[in-house]
């Protein structure tokens, strides 16, 4: 059934990375959605007016609430398709994150309704009538969101969609609130316990929880969170296969949505090579990123001396020092010269966060260690970067 929908919405061989074709599939998701939710929720409806049933009630709301999700949803992904304009360089793709933030805020107060419902039923329990329509409907329910759990989690997997991702995460949680409430209608049938309005607080407090955690993921990226581990390896890995590169450093990841990456390195390379040559390597680099990876890469290139032996002595000296301080410490971008106390060393240093705060104590402890060899007077001048930019 996925693979028929996809093959209306998007054709047999559409290009998944397009932002044309990631907004077909979100209008897929969206529009099966609010169909299914709005089925199913009439369905409970109906069912918890008849049973007298809160808990069945409470999760037909929060079938409504699903729906309205989908259409945010929708409106999210229609967003993210403009183009960019002169107000908004980078495109509108974080539209996506702005809906998924819409829809956790929805969800939260849909769980408040539905907790002060269940809390007014546990003071003022009544009985529930159980028949074989609520409980075909209950498991039709189930049915139909474990469907839509795959059916979100399939779509969200093929254009790496954490909106997409979160609708089926949503739709596993209806599931194990849904079945809740069978179980609470079953408890009630067999021994009498009024467990229907404890069950409804629990679906409440399930829904909330799954709307805080939401919010949490999808406030991370538009509050700037680190890069996906993984993305930030494919670059890596990507400068690394080129034969001229000696190291890199200073890597940035902008995330301004999906299909919206940008990123910056810098590259080291034999200050000997031809700088013509070195120019279109890097726009090879960046071109090819680009189209194999959707990553918009801009790299500067540092030209590192290599031969000589004065510089690499000096430069494995002063590793060797801090390492002695912490052995996760490294350097780039060493550079020596006459200063005006004797040499100047100047370099960049990988900081661990957990040694944020002591860079005057590690300034101070290398340089005392360098004076007190005998060689000479060396001031040092040191950058001290985030360990997450190298």
């Amino acid at each position: 059934m996925t693979n028929f929908l996809m093959r209306l919405a998007v054709g047999e061989d559409a290009d998944l990375t397009q932002t044309g074709t990631r907004a077909a599939v979100g209008r897929l998701s969206g529009v099966v959605g609010i169909g299914c939710n709005l089925l199913l929720a009439v369905g409970k409806l109906i069912a918890g007016v008849l049973a007298s049933s809160v808990s069945i009630t409470a999760d037909a709301l929060n079938n409504l609430s699903d729906a309205a999700s989908s259409i945010v949803t929708l409106v999210g992904f229609k967003l993210a398709e403009k183009p960019a304009d002169a107000e908004h360089p980078y495109g509108h793709a974080r539209s996506e994150y702005l809906s998924g933030l819409a829809v956790a805020v929805l969800i939260i107060v849909i769980g408040f309704e539905l907790a002060k419902s269940s809390v007014e039923k546990i003071l003022n329990p009544e009985a529930v009538e159980i028949t074989v329509v609520t409980v075909i409907v209950l498991l039709a329910s189930i049915a139909v969101k474990l469907w839509m759990y795959l059916f979100n989690g399939k779509l969200g997997k093929l254009i790496d969609s954490s909106a997409l991702a979160a609708a089926a995460a949503d739709s596993r949680n209806d599931c194990i609130a849904t079945g809740a409430v069978l179980v609470a209608a079953a408890i009630e049938y067999a021994t009498s316990w009024k467990v229907d309005g404890w069950m409804g607080l629990g679906v409440a407090l399930f829904v909330l929880v799954s709307g805080w955690n939401l919010a949490r993921e999808t406030v991370s990226p538009l509050m700037g969170e680190g890069a996906d581990p993984a993305l930030r390896q494919r670059i890596v890995d990507y400068i690394e296969a080129s034969p001229k590169v000696l190291g890199y450093h200073d890597l940035m990841v902008h995330d301004y949505g999906p299909g919206q990456r940008f990123a910056s390195i810098h590259v080291e390379m034999d200050c000997r090579e031809d700088p013509l040559l070195c120019h279109e390597i890097i726009d090879d680099i960046e071109r090819e990123c680009l189209e194999s990876h959707g990553i918009h890469l801009v790299i500067h290139y540092d030209p590192v001396e290599t031969d000589d032996p004065k510089l690499k002595r000096m430069r494995t000296l002063v590793l060797s020092i801090l390492r002695m301080k912490d052995s996760r410490l490294s350097i780039h971008d060493f550079r020596m010269a006459p200063g005006t106390c004797g040499t100047a060393l100047s370099f960049d240093v990988a900081l661990p966060a957990d040694l944020l705060g002591q860079e005057e104590q590690i300034r101070s402890a290398l340089t005392t260690a360098l004076n007190d060899l005998g060689e000479g007077n060396y001031e040092t001048l040191i950058t001290f970067d985030p360990e997450e930019l190298h």
